[in-house]
């Protein structure tokens, strides 16, 4: 492919995913500065994988830089939020790592051999209502989060609404948790065996 591919189109929106992050969170305690780059980083996550399809443009740097773009998003939010936001970023990208390592560019349609559990999660590239309550929860929550602690929900409804967001978000992170650490190990078995299947 060639270094062509760092101009396709999918790729130029993930590079301005990156200046809407880093906006973020230079203008993290400004609610509406915040929130509207954050979320339009996250809208264009949706976008630049079917432009990539659309157009032809998929590439391994494409995969590559898009997980890159979502975690660093993440980890920035996380890291703000809470003095232990590290640990959640810290085990994303320990996943990045297995995944793309084992696993490469189709790291999403590789999960045949895994607990029936992680490819109903994973099934159809996240495409299903577990895989969506896991996504949800995945970019939902820290965003849900912020909204709480920087008083927003508090502007936006009942507080038993702000209790049923918060438990639907957060057992969805968990299931998506779940998950990665499943990758994890299984990367850690896959470690451990490779001397034995290099012999053979």
């Amino acid at each position: 492919m060639g270094q062509h591919v760092f101009v396709y189109l999918p790729n130029i929106i993930g590079y301005i995913r990156i200046v809407l992050i880093f906006t973020a969170w230079i203008a993290f305690n400004n609610r509406v500065m915040f929130v509207s780059a954050y979320s339009i980083s996250v809208i264009l996550d949706g976008l630049d994988g079917w432009m990539a399809r659309r157009l032809g443009q998929t590439s391994l740097f494409g995969a590559w830089l898009d997980v890159v773009v979502d975690i660093l998003g993440r980890s920035m939010v996380w890291g703000q939020l809470y003095e232990w936001g590290w640990l959640v970023s810290s085990v994303e990208w320990c996943v990045f790592v297995c995944n793309h390592n084992a696993r490469g560019a189709q790291w999403k349609d590789s999960f045949t051999d895994s607990p029936l559990w992680v490819q109903t999660v994973m099934a159809k590239g996240f495409y299903t209502p577990l895989g969506a309550w896991v996504i949800g929860g995945l970019h939902g929550l820290p965003l849900w989060l912020y909204g709480y602690q920087q008083g927003i929900l508090a502007l936006c409804g009942h507080i038993w609404l702000q209790t049923l967001g918060t438990l639907v978000l957060s057992s969805g992170r968990l299931l998506g948790l779940s998950v990665e650490i499943w990758c994890i190990w299984a990367h850690m078995k896959h470690l451990a065996n490779e001397p034995e299947e290099k012999k053979a």
